[in-house]
């Protein structure tokens, strides 16, 4: 009789693990879902910011070449960067062939 009502309890807390597990899984699932959209929601909006930066920059740029705020010595300072920049792609542009590699493959 004792072995009964052992073997009913061992069944009892079975069936409990089981609705737990189920339980567990469709938690996991739902919280992965959240995870994933809140993944792409924060991919969205770091975009959108880096965006609204660049247009920031170009606003700033765009100031400070008119010459209607403080912003003059930042887009002079952006303009020589980009200039010296060009300058070093026309460099390159002018080497020799010899400096590239051997097409003899």
């Amino acid at each position: 009789m004792a072995d009964k009502s052992v073997i009913q309890n061992i069944e009892v807390r079975v069936r409990r693990l089981i609705e737990e597990h189920r339980r567990l899984e469709g938690l996991c699932g739902e919280l992965t879902a959240e995870r994933d959209a809140l993944r792409r929601e924060n991919r969205a909006l770091e975009e959108r910011l880096r965006e609204l930066d660049a247009e920031v920059a170009r606003m700033q740029l765009t100031e400070g070449l008119a010459g209607e705020s403080g912003n003059r010595d930042k887009a002079r300072a952006r303009v020589n960067r980009l200039m010296r920049e060009v300058d070093k792609c026309i460099a390159l542009l002018e080497r020799p062939d010899a400096d590239l590699p051997s097409e003899r493959g």
